[in-house]
């Protein structure tokens, strides 16, 4: 059986920020959502770098390694933030996060970097599927391995430090893995002015009931509004479907500052 993606991207500067720095894509083999940081300027051209840059994965060349050529590909965004950043002394604070998905058929490489997160709808159930590279959650782990309980107000006052992101220096190594994609599995790629003022029962809900990808979107973003929408809100969604399901090829969609470079 030959599977596709049905696919589509939305962004939305939320009710606090003054610019959208996140930026995201959605084509027929790469998925895509960064969230820049580093000032007014920095973030816009932290995370439009790293999507334009990403954007070449998105063609019908074959690729063996999906894993190794996603891999590649950030260490090639990762590069040109560090040139950009030589070049541009006033973006010296600029980084950005990066959760990305590259298809081919039912295969799909999965590339996490930051506090983006990636979600996958199966059978009913909703899974995170990457973990948050905040310090809270590095604690956390430790305190696990040593049998220890962290300390919540530590922990707490860390949950929106980031100690991995894509920055231009050496050293900026995403999780990388394999995953096999089923028909009718529903993934959502989205920055954390979605997942932060909206619950994973609330994202559940929604992804479950409205079944345009689009009109999940909408939605998703709407209910970040209401919440506050303290940041900005960027969200993709991949369905995977029958090849001979998908009767007319959507044009890729480039959304949020990225859109704009």
């Amino acid at each position: 059986m030959n599977v596709t993606i049905r696919y589509a991207a939305g962004s939305d500067i939320g009710c606090s920020r003054e610019n959208n720095e996140d930026s995201g894509y959605a084509g027929a083999r790469l998925i895509a959502v960064a969230d820049g940081m580093g000032g007014y300027a920095g973030g816009e051209v932290a995370s439009s770098t790293v999507i334009g840059s990403l954007r070449s994965l998105d063609t019908d060349a074959h690729n063996d390694d999906l894993v190794e050529s996603l891999g590649r590909a950030v260490a090639e965004a990762n590069e040109k933030l560090r040139i950009v950043r030589e070049e541009r002394p006033d973006l010296s604070r600029m980084g950005t996060t990066l959760t990305a998905m590259f298809w081919s058929g039912a295969r799909v490489a999965l590339a996490h970097i930051g506090d983006s997160r990636g979600y996958l709808l199966r059978d009913g159930e909703l899974f995170q599927i990457t973990q948050d590279h905040t310090m809270d959650q590095l604690l956390n782990a430790e305190a696990s391995e040593a049998g220890q309980v962290p300390d919540p107000a530590e922990t707490s006052r860390l949950s929106h430090v980031l100690y991995r992101v894509l920055d231009g220096r050496d050293d900026r190594e995403p999780d990388l893995r394999l995953r096999e994609a089923r028909l009718g599995d529903r993934y959502l790629l989205c920055s954390d002015g979605l997942s932060g003022p909206v619950d994973a029962q609330t994202i559940y809900e929604v992804l479950t009931a409205e079944a345009e990808p689009s009109w999940a979107i909408q939605r998703l973003i709407q209910l970040a509004r209401d919440a506050g929408g303290p940041d900005n809100i960027t969200a993709v969604i991949a369905d995977v479907v029958e090849s001979e399901q998908v009767t007319e090829t959507t044009p890729p969609q480039t959304v949020g500052a990225a859109a704009q470079a």
